[in-house]
């Protein structure tokens, strides 16, 4: 029996030696993602004619957060209803407001220089060598041979897109090229390296209505350039998913919160923080054409702590930490002509976003915009002028507000 059983622990030990013998498989490239957009369908005033998007070229700007020395990027089909074929694809050093490009790279899809994207889904390109530092500008050009049947876009861009026929995607410039302030099939891009992911999401506060085109002046952008200028944070990226008109709980100009939270929270390399600043849409829309019940009002207010212990859980599950922003002042607004039960309502949702423990952490933006001498109304040196968004100022100010120490 003795004999049996060294035999057997001998075997077993040959076994572990093979085994750790072998050489380890190579660890997957660490990607951090840098800059990302939130999909939705386009409304009719902001999707483009199918003339417009065949036998195209769509070049694309956007600001990077984080940088690094390759990068990839994530093109999508997410609301397409036939697949998409990208024929030609190419990334460069790029300029905001402008259609010229410097050094770039072709950009491919498993080796090849062209993809299909099946209808709902997203196609990351391989990885592509390009020095890209942080803040800096990258110019993305997609050649389309027909148009997509549905498009999946981003309207709120405030940045210029160029469009011109035929393959031009590696032209140093585009200088006849039709100009649309809106992003079209482009969902993310991830630099290489080490750090860790702050998504906003949020409604057209996040996504910087009231801003000026080719600026960078909405709170994340902002955001970004704070963690850049501290040694500490270089390394911590901003991931805006803001969408104009978004709702917690039902759809409106793009998918609801919890309905997108998968593709735009969980789906993002390297997330770390959740920023969630969601809710002035369900409020206001609430009574926008007519007056409800006490008890409509409640009901309201219940479903919306739902929904945000819903993402707090989710995020939680996946090691994010969940930070809590709460609802600014839109008193004086005409689009949502909110009463004193509106307001009850706010903050009465503001006030169990501050309750220790529902959040992670608590920026407190209503705090940052409110005026003193008026609570329930902005004040009017961050007021956009239609007393619902903030002006430039106004997003600089809630992102300086920002504790950087919640990302360190």
């Amino acid at each position: 029996m003795t004999r049996l059983r060294s035999t057997w622990l001998a075997a077993l030990a040959g076994i572990a030696m093979l085994w750790t013998g072998a050489a380890p498989a190579e660890s997957p490239p660490a990607w951090l993602g840098s800059w990302a957009a939130s999909q939705q369908v386009p409304e009719e005033h902001n999707a483009l004619p199918d003339a417009d998007l065949t036998d195209t070229t769509l070049r694309q700007v956007v600001r990077l957060s984080t940088g690094g020395r390759s990068v990839r990027v994530l093109l999508s089909n997410a609301f397409g209803t036939e697949p998409l074929v990208v024929d030609a694809a190419h990334v460069a050093l790029g300029t905001a407001g402008s259609a010229r490009i410097g050094r770039g790279q072709a950009l491919t899809f498993d080796g090849a220089p062209h993809v299909t994207i099946p209808a709902g889904a997203a196609y990351w390109s391989d990885p592509v060598a390009i020095d890209v530092p942080p803040l800096s500008s990258l110019a993305v050009s997609i050649h389309l041979p027909a148009a997509p049947a549905r498009q999946t876009s981003h309207p709120g861009s405030r940045a210029t897109s160029y469009l011109v026929h035929g393959n031009h995607v590696s032209d140093p410039d585009l200088p006849r090229a039709k100009t649309v302030t809106h992003w079209y099939q482009l969902a993310a891009i991830d630099v290489r390296g080490t750090g860790r992911a702050i998504v906003t999401l949020g409604d057209s506060i996040t996504d910087g209505h009231g801003v000026r085109d080719n600026r960078d002046e909405r709170w994340p952008d902002r955001l970004a350039e704070r963690l850049q200028a501290d040694p500490r944070t270089r390394m911590v990226s901003v991931l805006n998913h803001g969408i104009g008109g978004n709702r917690l709980l039902l759809d409106g100009l793009g998918p609801n919160a919890l309905a997108r939270f998968d593709r735009d929270v969980l789906a993002m390399s390297g997330v770390r923080y959740l920023i969630v600043l969601e809710g002035v849409n369900d409020l206001g829309t609430l009574t926008r054409d007519a007056p409800v019940s006490a008890e409509a009002h409640a009901d309201l207010v219940r479903r919306l702590i739902g929904a945000y212990r819903q993402i707090v859980a989710r995020a939680r599950a996946h090691g994010i930490k969940a930070i809590g922003a709460t609802i600014t002042p839109y008193g004086g607004s005409d689009y949502y002509h909110p009463d004193a039960a509106n307001e009850a309502d706010r903050q009465a949702i503001n006030a169990w976003i501050r309750a220790p423990g529902n959040f992670d952490a608590v920026i407190d933006f209503d705090a940052v915009l409110r005026d003193p001498d008026k609570p329930t109304r902005m004040l009017p040196a961050y007021d956009s002028g239609d007393h619902l968004h903030p002006g430039p100022a106004g997003y600089k100010a809630m992102a300086d507000a920002i504790p950087l120490s919640l990302f360190r």
